[in-house]
C-alpha cells in the first residue's frame, strides 16, 4: 500500500487555479449533517468487504490481453461514476466538488520502488486503455509520481501476487480518498472470486452509497462487453 503524503498540500495550492474543482458550502449540499459530525471525528473512514465475481475479467483478460488490472480499474470508475457522492470530497477542512474521477494505480518503478498513477477515467474503456499504458509506462520510467489534482481520486492497491483475507487502510488525516485493496484472485472450481477492501470518508458518503458502489462494481465487471 502506498499513500501520496504530498497530495492534500498539492491540492491545496491549486484550488483557486482550477476551474475543474470548486470549494462548496456543505450546508448546500446532501453532506451537510456528515460534514457536521464527521469532519472532527478521530477516525472518519469506515471499511467495507465484499466477495467479488471476478470470472468474466480473467477471461477476457486472457482473450484479449488486456491486463487484469486495468479492466478491474476501469470498471471501479464506471461503477462510481453515476453516485453523486464520489464528486465531492473533504480537502483539509473544505468540502470540494470535482467534475471528473481518476483511479489512482500503483507501479512498480525501474528502481524496484512503488510510484503512483492517477489515471483519468473515461468512459471509454479503449480510451482509458490507453491512457493506463501510456502513464503507467511513463511513471514505471521515470519514478515520478503522476498526480491528478482537478479530479477525484479513488486509489487503489492491487498485492496480485498475495491471497490476503482483507485490509484496512490507516487515516493520516492526509489522503481522504476513497481507496481499494484488493490481493491475489481465488479460484474455484467454477468461478474466481476475488476480496475488495473499500475504504471512505464519511463526511463524503454513507454505508448505503459505499453499499451501492461495491453492488454497481460487481455488476460493471459482469455485463463488461469487450
Amino acid at each position: 500500500m502506498y499513500y501520496k503524503n504530498n497530495r492534500l498540500t498539492f491540492a491545496l495550492t491549486k484550488l483557486k487555479m482550477n476551474d475543474k474543482m470548486k470549494e462548496v458550502n456543505p450546508k448546500e449540499t446532501t453532506r451537510a449533517y456528515a460534514f457536521e459530525s464527521w469532519m472532527n471525528a478521530p477516525m472518519p473512514m469506515l471499511t467495507f468487504f465484499k466477495t467479488i465475481d471476478v470470472t468474466r475479467l480473467t477471461r477476457i483478460s486472457k482473450r484479449t490481453r488486456l491486463k487484469f488490472n486495468m479492466l478491474m480499474c476501469w470498471c471501479i470508475g464506471r461503477a462510481a461514476s453515476d453516485i453523486k457522492e464520489f464528486y465531492m470530497l473533504p480537502v483539509g477542512r473544505k468540502l470540494m466538488q470535482f467534475d471528473n474521477l481518476a483511479v489512482c494505480t500503483i507501479v512498480t518503478n525501474r528502481e524496484g520502488e512503488v510510484s503512483s498513477c492517477d489515471i483519468p477515467f473515461s468512459d471509454n474503456l479503449q480510451q482509458f486503455n490507453a491512457d493506463y499504458l501510456r502513464l503507467t509506462k511513463q511513471v514505471s520510467e521515470s519514478c515520478q509520481n503522476h498526480d491528478l489534482t482537478d479530479s477525484m481520486v479513488i486509489g487503489t492497491s492491487a498485492l496480485a501476487q498475495y491471497e490476503i483475507d482483507g485490509a484496512v487502510g490507516m487515516y493520516s488525516g492526509v489522503f481522504n480518498n476513497p481507496f481499494l485493496i484488493w490481493g491475489k484472485y481465488k479460484r474455484g472450481l467454477w468461478k474466481r472470486t476475488l476480496t475488495v477492501s473499500f475504504q471512505f470518508h464519511h463526511t463524503q458518503m454513507d454505508g448505503a452509497h459505499a453499499s451501492r458502489f461495491l453492488e454497481n462494481l460487481q455488476k460493471e465487471i459482469k455485463n463488461l462487453e469487450v
